[in-house]
């Protein structure tokens, strides 16, 4: 088994980035958290990243926009979108952010696991 996949929590809510950071690094992920898009930015720009947790709707810059720019400065970073606010597969699409995946809330940490585990596949 190679090393744990490194995951970037972008979150607002910290008690959601609290209880994800608990959760994804109970089933082997090796995590960093950031609660603006700003933050998140910097870490990318300092530390190697495999897949990024984005929160769609945040206060600087939302989660379709920090995708965009995830996928034009880091390529090899695989971003999913979560919200409350559900989108669809043709949605994200037509959003052209570049993100893998979305991922509603409120959700279930073994599915939330599985989902991301098969997205940080190579």
């Amino acid at each position: 088994m190679g090393a744990p996949k490194r995951i970037l929590i972008v979150d607002d809510e910290e008690n959601q980035r609290r209880t994800l950071a608990i959760g994804l690094r109970m089933d082997g992920f090796d995590v960093r958290a950031a609660g603006t898009a700003a933050e998140a930015i910097q870490i990318l720009d300092q530390e190697s990243t495999d897949l990024m947790l984005v929160d769609l709707m945040m206060p600087d810059i939302n989660g379709l926009e920090l995708a965009r720019h995830v996928r034009l400065l880091h390529p090899t970073v695989k971003v999913v979108l979560t919200s409350a606010y559900h989108l669809s597969e043709n949605q994200l699409r037509r959003a052209d952010c570049g993100a893998v995946g979305f991922v509603p809330k409120p959700f279930e940490m073994r599915e939330l696991v599985a989902f991301l585990q098969a997205k940080s596949a190579p």
